[in-house]
């Protein structure tokens, strides 16, 4: 592994988010001349690497760059006051120059395809995240409670759940740490919210296994969440928009609420039954998004990617 100079920086590991302004930088001079085909995984900043003349980079885009979209609940989120706008624009416009690099976008869903397309005009491929099956075991789902499992962050709307869970009058565990949480500690003060913290994969597995059912509160990129409760065998409620409209099939892996409130949440929390749903269907709508899968189909793409440049480019195979 051949890191960018940022590794060498003084407290790079707890202050990253205030060296934003020099991943352009840090990207921008890995040395990737000697290679054919570049390989990269994004939600900012990898998308701008710089390729030799011919080489092909495919890139995996997990979202479009959160601050040149949703800057109030992202950037602001983190109260991160020396990111002001003037060095955003210049990290927006920078941003904008680097979409144009790849040879061809992956996108990790039909929402992120559609957001690229509007924000840097690029079409993408679509290739669902893989999920990681194995980390979970069809739980009895004998638990009173609902969970989250997330990073807590401001932009994944968690208070809605904590609240939508309070006006239910239902237990809620909370899996998770983030610069968000002494705040959705102050939310959650007098409900029935459990905060766990960061859990190893066989408590994440057990929690989510007894569970009535994941909530997944906000609009997401992907949602991971419902597969990997899918994976446990257990549903998943959310609201309905984004990644998740393409992760849970209504009725048979999960619900939906349609408004982002707290009250449109209780409403479903109040009536639901987890008794709709079979185990074993869950786990086998989770193992379709296994990592086998996302593998063979990945290098379908790049390998018509490769043949597409060497079919520009004159060249035979052989």
């Amino acid at each position: 592994m051949r890191t960018s100079f940022l590794q060498r920086l003084p407290g790079h590991d707890h202050y990253f988010r205030a060296l934003a302004p020099l991943y352009p930088l840090a990207f921008e001079r890995l040395d990737l001349q000697p290679y054919d085909l570049i390989i990269s995984s994004t939600t900012a900043w990898a998308k701008g690497v710089v390729a030799r003349p011919g080489a092909v980079h495919v890139c995996y885009i997990n979202t479009v760059s959160r601050f040149a979209f949703d800057y109030e609940r992202y950037v602001g989120g983190f109260g991160v006051a020396g990111l002001a706008r003037p060095l955003v624009r210049a990290l927006v416009a920078w941003d904008k120059r680097a979409a144009a690099r790849p040879t061809l976008f992956v996108a990790n869903s039909r929402n992120v395809a559609q957001r690229v397309l509007r924000y840097y005009g690029r079409e993408s491929d679509v290739l669902p995240c893989p999920v990681d099956v194995d980390r979970f075991t069809v739980g009895p789902g004998r638990g009173d409670y609902f969970v989250l499992v997330s990073r807590l962050l401001a932009y994944k709307n968690i208070d809605r759940a904590i609240v939508g869970c309070a006006l239910a009058g239902v237990p809620l565990h909370i899996i998770g740490s983030g610069p968000a949480e002494a705040a959705l500690r102050a939310v959650a003060a007098g409900t029935r919210t459990t905060f766990h913290g960061y859990l190893d994969d066989p408590e994440v597995d057990r929690i989510v296994g007894n569970a009535r059912a994941a909530i997944l509160p906000g609009t997401e990129d992907f949602g991971l969440l419902p597969l990997e409760t899918a994976a446990a065998g257990r549903p998943t409620i959310a609201f309905a928009a984004g990644g998740a409209l393409e992760t849970i099939v209504e009725d048979e892996t999960g619900a939906f609420f349609h408004e982002p409130t707290a009250a449109a949440l209780a409403a479903v929390l109040r009536d639901f039954d987890p008794a709709r749903y079979d185990a074993e269907r869950l786990r086998a709508h989770a193992e379709q998004f296994a990592p086998p899968r996302f593998v063979a189909r990945l290098r379908a793409i790049v390998d018509g990617a490769l043949e597409r440049r060497d079919q520009r480019l004159g060249r035979s195979f052989g």
